[in-house]
């Protein structure tokens, strides 16, 4: 029960939930967005499945990072560097917002 009191628990709490806040209002403009393009009579209905599937994905990812968050055994060694299934995960995303990201400005400054 320390890990209630613990300044950790409480900092990792804010920051997952001001990212979920933010996440939230980036869906909720993304959503907006897509829907305007169908028919009028159709967007509400729009609104409402991608407001759901939203929070549908957003739950099962949350249940996802706690199953990634627990792979911490080593897999393999790499320069006396213990590189596990988290690690590996890890630098996919960080590869993928980097190639994302290059890409995104490349496009832009054309």
């Amino acid at each position: 029960m320390d890990w209630l009191v613990a300044p950790e628990t409480w900092l990792a709490l804010a920051t997952l939930t001001a990212l979920e806040i933010v996440l939230g209002v980036d869906n909720v403009i993304f959503i907006s967005v897509l829907a305007g393009r169908l028919p009028e009579n159709e967007q509400a209905r729009g609104r409402a499945v991608g407001l759901a599937l939203a929070m549908v994905t957003r739950i099962a990812l949350l249940f996802a990072i706690t199953t990634i968050m627990r792979l911490t055994k080593p897999w393999f060694t790499v320069l006396s560097h213990e590189v596990s299934g988290r690690d590996l995960i890890l630098i996919a995303g960080g590869l993928f917002l980097l190639a994302k990201s290059t890409l995104e400005i490349h496009g832009a400054l054309e």
